[in-house]
């Protein structure tokens, strides 16, 4: 039986010296930053790879990791860990499938797996203009948004005390640390450095008043630790 929002906000603040965070997506470009920032934190991270040789890799630089393709089973990469960051993706110069099989049925796979596992803290790197009407998104990019859609519905439907972050177009810029986020920022879709976005991420971890919120992320004028404590 899952508790309610107000208990595992609760449970969070007594946990956030101990959660030991799963990184679906650690070879990515904001998963990569994550779990630098992660290593020698109360946070560390379990990096999770579809390549042997990045797991071998990663533990030779002290980062506890492990194999997970998300085509195929890694329920055991769940085990022992407190919260999951979901920052995979199919990247840019694949094809409608791996989109599907990745950004849809992986991300679903890996939420169902957090609820079978008990795994309560899930915070989902999803995209701006993800809950748009259909007839908003580019021919080009609407099975992209659908799939971050239909993942997001999905995780919207449990009782998990996810996060769901919508950052706008990532670029490799360095880190500002000032940001704008809300359930509805109502500007027009901007940047965000992929920097900015796993320091939030770090920052989510720890912080009860992003449970349950679907957040627009940009950059913006306030520093990160400002505009997450106004939400």
């Amino acid at each position: 039986m899952y508790h309610c929002c107000e208990t595992l906000k609760r449970s969070i603040n007594d946990n956030i010296n101990t959660m030991k965070i799963l990184i679906i997506g650690a070879n990515g470009k904001i998963g990569q930053r994550l779990t630098k920032k992660l290593k020698n934190t109360s946070h560390p991270p379990r990096a999770m790879y579809r390549d042997e040789v990045q797991v071998a890799e990663a533990k030779a630089a002290g980062i506890d990791a492990v194999y997970g393709d998300l085509e195929k089973d890694f329920e055991h990469a769940f085990d022992g860990v407190e919260a999951v960051v979901f920052t995979a993706g199919s990247g840019a110069h694949t094809g409608q499938d791996k989109t599907h099989l990745v950004d849809r049925i992986g991300a679903k796979k890996a939420i169902d797996t957090a609820v079978k596992k008990h795994v309560m803290r899930f915070i989902m790197v999803s995209a701006y203009g993800a809950d748009a009407s259909p007839d908003q998104w580019p021919d080009s990019m609407k099975h992209y948004y659908e799939a971050k859609a239909d993942a997001d519905k999905h995780l919207l439907q449990t009782q998990l005390d996810f996060t769901i972050l919508k950052p706008g177009r990532l670029t490799d810029d360095p880190g500002t640390n000032n940001i704008a986020i809300g359930d509805d920022l109502n500007r027009e879709k901007g940047t965000i450095p992929r920097a900015d976005v796993a320091t939030v991420i770090e920052k989510c971890l720890s912080a009860p008043q992003t449970i349950r919120r679907s957040l627009e992320l940009l950059s913006g004028d306030d520093p990160i630790d400002k505009a997450l404590a106004s939400l």
